[in-house]
């Protein structure tokens, strides 16, 4: 059964949103305040409805904690609907946003679609992930495209590692940087452009239609299961 976290200051939409999701069979938790949603983080949660005008510590900030602690997608539920604050959200693992007022059937729908995504596209099954003429071997950290071996560094690796284990997720390039280089690593985050480059380069090589990474401009880079577009810049 599929667990979901709400977090709001406001009683009234936790209230509202714990009624719709528990008689549609989900496991519903339900925190008013950051502290709270931290206590709950041990539930793994299969999805999280984060507020972002939270007194205290807002969801922005509590996004940046719990994200390098869980994978499940993140929901933003707020008021606020500048494009730079819908960046923001999106740079810091936030991976989509609904707006207040929002309507039933749209966070119904919303939902349902970020948890159809988690489970679909991808087997993760005795350390493998498989996608589309794309193999990835956890253990041996080895890699084919169209059965062709791919000969990867260990950098770039870690990123293809990164961003197919949170699917569908947004990495900007300072948080894919002190993920796999570390945090005071010397150097800075274009080092990731230029290792995302020369991974395409690997992939191109052996077909021109690899898109899995794709670059999400103002943003960073995530992972994309269906391999579609023409998105090849840096």
């Amino acid at each position: 059964m599929e667990k979901i976290l709400i977090i709001d200051d406001d009683l009234e939409i936790i209230s509202l949103l714990k009624d719709i999701f528990s008689d549609e069979g989900y496991i519903v938790y339900t925190a008013n305040n950051a502290e709270k949603a931290l206590e709950l983080i041990n539930k793994a949660p299969n999805i999280i409805l984060l507020d972002v005008m939270m007194p205290g510590k807002d969801g922005f900030e509590l996004c940046k904690e719990i994200r390098s602690i869980v994978t499940c997608p993140i929901i933003f539920i707020t008021a606020k609907v500048e494009e730079n604050d819908i960046i923001n959200g999106l740079a810091i693992g936030g991976d989509d946003y609904i707006t207040k007022p929002f309507s039933i059937r749209e966070i119904r729908a919303r939902v349902k679609a970020h948890l159809r995504r988690d489970k679909r596209d991808v087997e993760k099954e005795n350390n493998f992930l498989l996608f589309k003429n794309l193999k990835i071997d956890l253990c041996t950290r080895e890699v084919f495209y169209f059965e062709k071996e791919v000969s990867l560094t260990k950098r770039e690796f870690d990123i293809i590692e990164l961003l197919a284990l949170n699917k569908g997720q947004i990495f900007s390039k300072d948080r894919i940087y002190d993920k796999i280089w570390g945090y005071g690593a010397e150097g800075d985050c274009s080092t990731v452009a230029e290792h995302v480059k020369k991974l395409r380069a690997k992939f191109h090589c052996i077909n021109d239609n690899f898109n899995y990474i794709l670059t999400v401009w103002g943003v960073g880079y995530k992972w994309n299961t269906k391999e579609e577009g023409n998105n090849y810049e840096c």
